[in-house]
């Protein structure tokens, strides 16, 4: 069969974009997937215990963009969800990101109002005019007691770097907060798909003119794809390039222990961090995240690793010039009907929300003179589940 579009992968970007040909443009669409499922690293399922957890640790939703999260109405009911994050520092928990509450736990204080944290953490920082890393960023947002208790050991367990060789965005994510508010998101709109994301995106996938073919290794395939109009790249970008050269980009990834226990919770959020003392940087809790009643409960300790599913872009300068030529040989590619969309083919991190955008954002570009109102039609996919 011949298809109007091909996409390399499932997960966020690539369901966006197939779910848009096949709705709005009526093409037919191939989906090529190499492992045995869908979703990309959104992949949840209910595990022995039938508790529903994520294979590829937390992954929450927010958002401020309203059509991103209109379009997403359209392929699962939400539950409201405030992701709240703790910390393990000084043998107590301390709400993360830093707020008042974090503040007074760790040096006895008593503030009370936005004034007085504004004024204790001018008594911290260290100005910096150009923060040229994380390490000064974070200085020059909390000062030096803060950074060496909460962010220090934790960057350097996540990157097996020191944070003053690491790019300033890495630390700038993470907001301080000069008010009471736990939650780690600010964002108008903060939920969970009602029945997990590997649902939604069946439903994404799930229009007649979407061919999904698991298992299939594209580059074991890709010679036999043929008067195809587009093609969507959206795995690592030095893989598509391979045969360019033998340098690969840099990726920091992470190895997820999963254990299941016979009580209800083992912890009081869906996510405390270990900065110091541990060797995993975080325990997730998913029965918090989705919601669920069960008498068992089941978490997954996070090691940072350099081997295994590539997750974060480890932006030094040597990553970064190597990115730009394969960004120009992407240029190349696009004369040939041939793009790349997502997290790992702009060697970026991606919030989801920002993923969504990135490839909705790339649908249009190529199709200006579209709607972009035009297929979201809530009444033709009224089976959320």
């Amino acid at each position: 069969m011949t298809y109007d579009i091909v996409v390399v992968g499932s997960g966020i970007s690539g369901a966006t974009i197939a779910e848009r040909y096949a709705r709005v443009l009526n093409k037919k669409v191939l989906v090529i997937e190499k492992r045995d499922y869908i979703a990309g690293n959104c992949y949840d399922f209910h595990n022995d215990a039938g508790i529903l957890i994520s294979k590829y640790g937390a992954h929450i939703f927010h958002t401020n963009d309203e059509y991103v999260w209109k379009y997403l109405q359209m392929f699962s009911s939400w539950r409201p969800y405030a992701h709240t994050v703790l910390s393990f520092v000084d043998d107590i928990l301390v709400p993360i990101p830093v707020n008042i509450t974090t503040v007074n736990l760790l040096f006895g204080l008593h503030i009370q109002t936005e004034k007085e944290m504004r004024e204790w953490l001018t008594t911290q920082v260290i100005a910096i005019d150009k923060p040229a890393n994380s390490e000064e960023l974070a200085l020059s947002r909390v000062g030096k007691a803060l950074y060496e208790k909460l962010f220090k050991n934790y960057t350097l367990k996540q990157w097996d770097t020191l944070p003053s060789l690491l790019d300033a965005s890495i630390v700038g994510r993470i907001p301080v907060r000069t008010n009471f508010d736990p939650r780690y998101f600010s964002d108008k709109y903060q939920a969970m798909p009602a029945f997990g994301y590997t649902k939604l995106f069946e439903k994404m996938l799930s229009h007649p003119n979407i061919t999904t073919q698991l298992n299939t290794d594209y580059f074991d395939i890709k010679d036999s794809l043929k008067n195809f109009e587009k093609l969507f790249f959206t795995g690592s970008i030095d893989l598509y390039f391979q045969k360019k050269t033998a340098k690969k980009l840099t990726y920091r990834s992470l190895r997820f222990a999963f254990e299941t226990f016979d009580f209800p919770y083992y912890q009081t959020s869906s996510v405390i961090n270990y900065p110091n003392d541990h060797e995993f940087t975080r325990i997730v809790e998913y029965k918090h995240l989705y919601g669920q009643k069960h008498l068992q409960t089941t978490i997954s300790k996070e090691y940072p690793t350099w081997n295994g599913e590539p997750y974060y872009p480890v932006l030094s300068q040597e990553n970064l010039a190597l990115y730009k030529f394969f960004k120009m040989q992407a240029a190349l590619e696009e004369k040939k009907g041939v793009y790349f969309a997502g997290r790992l083919a702009n060697y970026k991190y991606f919030n989801m929300d920002q993923a969504f955008t990135n490839a909705l954002g790339l649908f249009y570009q190529l199709h200006p003179h579209l709607d972009k109102t035009k297929g979201l039609d809530y009444n033709k996919i009224s089976d959320k589940a």
